[in-house]
């Protein structure tokens, strides 16, 4: 099952079509984190074990200073893009990251790549994997 939490900028549409698709899908305005600092969202997130999808530089930031384990954060860095085409982006490049979402990562989605950073930020975790999209 895929355990995700949207961002507050992440349209609610995005989440109605996941959940529609068999996803376990919740968006922070439909729970009562509409409002949520970026840390209640990833303590939330950590609780329930589940992926952050967010369009925010600031999940990541946080992740590295605490040098968190937990949880796994995917952004998405596309402009402009409607509910329907957000949600096919996440499954479309989903089977490209679970496997390191599963122990723990730090996602980047741009046009162009998806870039994979493990968590917690070590020494031995520096490297980013980079997959070109095609």
């Amino acid at each position: 099952m895929n355990r995700v939490l949207l961002d507050q900028g992440i349209s609610r549409t995005a989440a109605k079509i996941l959940r529609e698709k068999g996803w376990d899908a919740l968006h922070t305005g439909d729970i009562e984190l509409g409002r949520a600092t970026d840390r209640e969202i990833l303590a939330y997130a950590r609780l329930q074990k589940r992926v952050i999808i967010t369009l925010d530089a600031d999940f990541h930031a946080i992740l590295a200073v605490q040098n968190a384990k937990s949880p796994s954060v995917v952004r998405i860095r596309y402009e402009g893009l409607k509910g329907p085409e957000l949600a096919n982006l996440i499954e479309t490049i989903w089977p490209r990251i679970r496997e390191q979402l599963g122990f723990g990562a730090m996602v980047t989605v741009t046009r162009k790549s998806i870039r994979i950073r493990n968590i917690p930020i070590t020494d031995k975790n520096t490297e980013a994997a980079t997959d070109r999209c095609q």
